[in-house]
């Protein structure tokens, strides 16, 4: 299974209307992938816009990822059906451990997980800013197949080639959550050459870099406009110089960091 190539992300989208709003016009336009979370508090705002969309419940690829507070076995069980209750759906196409933090047990939390798939709840496991060391736990551990790994990729914040190397080995997916750096990478004097250069956004320049890189972006946007213009980005490849150029960015910042975060 391959995730889609562009997802529309929904993290900060806790106005209800204008989140069923945003995930409808979103599909469509074409987005055929919705990621959401229980930490969102939108979930039933997500599944509406599914559920108010032209486009047939099987054609969308539904994610949603468990607390860390709800990690514990029992917890994932009945979180997840509560997840899928409020989404309007009878099982998420991919659901992710959102942190390897707070209730976290690599054997009980992922043991949950695998009970998910067999009960035809979840079709699909995902990890969420997992190490290396981390993910191949993971793979050990489960005997559904890891499918994506979820992290926070942008021109500030590249994606490690020791972690491409390790999803590629286990067969994940980096989908790159963040992939403006909530407008930050937006105004890098690189980002905003090429763009200049090609006559496009700098949105879509990311978009297209990151494709290049090997990711599956999911981009927030609340805007038809934006929505648009981020789905263009399919239709922009990079020449090598062009990656080159955003690559020998040297700034570097991660944004979401919290305690206990596997990297600090």
């Amino acid at each position: 299974m391959t995730v889609p190539a562009l997802g529309l992300g929904t993290s900060g989208n806790d106005d209800p209307a204008q989140c069923a709003e945003t995930v409808r016009a979103a599909l469509e336009i074409g987005y055929r992938h919705v990621d959401t979370a229980q930490m969102y508090d939108n979930e039933a705002a997500v599944g509406r816009g599914v559920a108010e969309s032209s486009v047939p419940r099987e054609d969308v690829f539904v994610a949603t990822k468990i607390h860390p507070a709800n990690l514990a076995h029992d917890d994932v069980l009945a979180t997840a059906a509560e997840s899928l209750d409020r989404l309007g759906v009878e099982a998420v196409d991919l659901l992710y451990v959102h942190w390897p933090l707070d209730a976290y047990d690599p054997e009980s939390t992922l043991q949950a997980f695998d009970e998910l798939v067999d009960r035809g709840l979840v079709r699909h496991v995902g990890v969420s800013n997992f190490t290396p060391d981390l993910l191949r736990e993971a793979d050990r551990l489960l005997d559904a197949p890891i499918v994506a790994n979820q992290v926070e990729v942008h021109p500030l914040l590249p994606p490690r080639t020791d972690l491409v190397d390790a999803c590629e080995r286990v067969g994940a997916d980096l989908v790159a959550y963040a992939p403006f750096c909530r407008g930050e990478a937006l105004d890098v004097p690189e980002v905003e050459a090429v763009a200049t250069e090609l006559g496009v956004s700098p949105a879509r320049v990311i978009l297209a870099w990151l494709r290049e890189k090997g990711c599956r972006p999911i981009p927030k946007a609340t805007g038809e406009p934006h929505l648009r213009d981020n789905y263009a980005a399919l239709d922009l490849s990079l020449d090598d110089a062009e990656t080159a150029r955003i690559d020998a960015i040297d700034r570097r910042y991660r944004r979401f960091d919290p305690d206990g975060a596997p990297w600090s």
